[in-house]
């Protein structure tokens, strides 16, 4: 660690960066999400690959089709954004501090990992509400107009806890290990590019920063998105209806769900879909990161190898 003091300002910068850039991708990517969930929830239907799923989408609701869920989607990953990145710079720098700049370097994979599953759990309590509403409209554009009507109608029919948490089991599975893999993955694949390259990221220009953190992102991206996939389409599933996987409590649903689809399509149905979503998404996201912070003057945090800086 640099001798920089890391307080309350900062980690509400870092917050604020990752609500905006989790909202602006999540949200521009929105089309792309809506065909894949209709991928994973009626493949029978939409068995045409991802273009064939923009056709079939558009045919049949016309191109505000493709923006079934947009409110809640920005809403929910802006709020998600915010504990996770927040989060996750507030429990790396912390453990860092405690451990002091050796052996923080030696275990930053480590720190990386737990920070990032601490910030998600977090998060994916604020999530899991809105997430359960996008799927619902997704699955069933005629179940309500938006996130403003859908919410009290979920809560009319399903009950809060039933209607808003019934994938919470299946969204730690997969956004824990999502985002895990996904900032331990792009913080090696950062350093192993600005290693090969001589590039000093404390010292490097915006557009070189920018260019790391894209390629960086997009390699992270679809290894997370390779991790997280079963968990999604089981995710996917259980919130397409109340009597999904039968009638029992969560975790009978999701055993029932898991034998009726089959570890081959449960692994693979969509998973083009989500890799060219979750690149690109990922990628937009660190780098969206990377610009906010700079707009809001904070000097990103960057672990430190002690042993180079005695060279």
């Amino acid at each position: 660690m640099s001798d920089k003091t890391y307080g309350p300002t900062y980690y509400v910068k870092g917050a604020l960066a990752g609500g905006i850039c989790c909202s602006l991708t999540h949200g521009a990517l929105c089309p792309v999400d809506v065909v894949k969930t209709r991928i994973q929830i009626n493949p029978e239907k939409y068995n045409k690959g991802m273009i064939g799923g923009f056709k079939q989408v558009i045919a049949e609701e016309g191109m505000a089709g493709l923006a079934t869920g947009l409110g809640p989607t920005a809403v929910g990953y802006f709020v998600q954004g915010w504990f996770k990145f927040g989060g996750v710079e507030f429990f790396k720098i912390n453990m860092a501090s405690q451990l002091g700049d050796e052996k923080a370097w030696a275990y930053r994979t480590p720190i990386y990992l737990l920070s990032a599953a601490c910030a998600e759990f977090i998060a994916d309590i604020f999530l899991c509400p809105l997430e359960a509403t996008r799927i619902r409209l997704v699955s069933d554009p005629k179940f309500a107009d938006g996130l403003i009507s859908a919410f009290p109608k979920i809560i009319a029919v399903d009950g809060a806890l039933k209607g808003f948490y019934s994938g919470f089991g299946p969204i730690l599975f997969k956004q824990i290990p999502y985002t895990m893999a996904k900032f331990a993955v792009q913080g090696a694949a950062a350093e192993a590019i600005a290693g090969a390259a001589g590039i000093d990221m404390k010292t490097a220009s915006d557009s070189t920063k920018m260019s790391v953190a894209l390629s960086s992102g997009t390699i992270a991206g679809v290894a997370a998105a390779i991790i997280s996939h079963p968990a999604d389409t089981l995710l996917s599933l259980i919130n397409k209806s109340p009597t999904a996987g039968g009638t029992g409590g969560i975790p009978s649903r999701l055993g029932n769900l898991a034998k009726e689809v089959g570890l081959k399509k449960l692994c693979l149905t969509g998973l083009g879909a989500r890799c060219v979503m979750i690149g690109t998404l990922t990628a937009g996201q660190f780098a969206v990161f990377d610009v906010v912070m700079n707009a809001t003057g904070a000097t990103k945090f960057h672990f430190t190898d002690p042993n180079a800086a005695k060279h």
